[in-house]
């Protein structure tokens, strides 16, 4: 845990509910100017020097907040810039990995880049983009690069993977809101007398909600810990994986315990449970992490696989 996390969570918790609702031409100047994007850069590179603990942290929150502006593909960017040594652009610089589209690509001064070991970045006149919409209704453009790169450097790091850890984090703190929501529903609404929340159909659901939100919370955390350590590709697909699965048990039930209401466009859980739907399919859907991940179970077989989930629990508690 970074020194200064708890002032980073006050300043971003205060930041994303003044934030929450704000369109993307409010919200995105307020969270660029917060500096937020070198959340993981060094201190003596001019950054904040946190580390994956305090990105979980803030993610968790623009989830939270449903933030209408991009976070983790900045964060995400700015760190492998300075991990390959090439200065960051001003503006805001998003992340590409190959076959998907690009979040708020159109508003983007650059795009990084990184395939087959090779980090490119890519300023916006060398981009055309194809633009489209998000199930939750945010620019979702996918990339042609139609210049030539601006710098390139090696780079090893799975930006696949690590974008979905960033959309884990985030699902972990729309699903607490949207978890909140759907008590608080149940708790006032009254139906045949009593508040839906006294019957017992109702009370086994909000429980099974329960399960799922905390299952992505614990995924997340392990995600965290593992990328701090070092090595994280386990933790994360396993996770992601784990993050469809709770988004296809717990978003009906969020719909179900607020019956119409809920997707209404006036109320907050439509823009929390569309979010979620959307996450669960970029930078790789349910079908990829289970393939990377059955791969990696068979390799290792059953006693192997035993052997290696408890070695990396023990050095991430130890």
């Amino acid at each position: 845990m970074s020194d200064n996390r708890t002032l980073l969570t006050d300043m971003a918790a205060g930041l994303f509910a003044d934030l929450a609702g704000k369109p993307f031409a409010e919200a995105w100047p307020q969270v660029a100017e917060a500096g937020f994007s070198t959340l993981l850069v060094p201190e003596d590179a001019g950054g904040f020097g946190g580390d994956w603990g305090d990105v979980l942290a803030v993610l968790r929150l623009a989830g939270l907040n449903a933030l209408n502006a991009p976070l983790a593909e900045p964060v995400i960017a700015h760190y492998l810039l300075a991990k390959v040594g090439i200065a960051a652009p001003d503006g805001l610089v998003s992340i590409s990995v190959p076959g998907s589209r690009v979040p708020y690509g159109r508003h983007a001064a650059a795009v990084v880049h990184v395939a087959e070991g090779t980090l490119s970045l890519y300023h916006a006149d060398a981009c055309s983009f194809d633009e489209g919409r998000s199930p939750a209704g945010e620019p979702w453009d996918a990339v042609s690069f139609t210049g030539a790169a601006a710098a390139s450097a090696a780079c090893d790091v799975d930006l696949q993977a690590l974008g979905a850890f960033a959309r884990v984090a985030q699902a972990s703190g729309a699903l607490e809101a949207a978890f909140t929501l759907a008590i608080d529903h149940v708790n006032t609404r009254v139906q045949f007398g009593r508040a839906l929340a006294k019957f017992q159909a109702v009370q086994q659901a909000m429980a099974e909600f329960s399960e799922e939100a905390a299952a992505v919370d614990a995924s997340a955390a392990a995600c965290a810990a593992a990328l701090d350590y070092g090595h994280a590709s386990f933790e994360i697909a396993a996770a992601k994986l784990r993050m469809g699965i709770a988004v296809d048990r717990a978003v009906p039930i969020a719909h179900r315990m607020h019956g119409a209401i809920g997707f209404t466009i006036e109320y907050a859980l439509n823009h929390l449970t569309r979010r979620l739907m959307g996450w669960r399919s970029e930078f790789g859907g349910d079908a990829f992490w289970a393939e990377r991940l059955g791969k990696r179970v068979a390799g290792l077989g059953g006693h192997g696989l035993w052997r290696e989930m408890t070695a990396r629990t023990d050095r991430l508690v130890g």
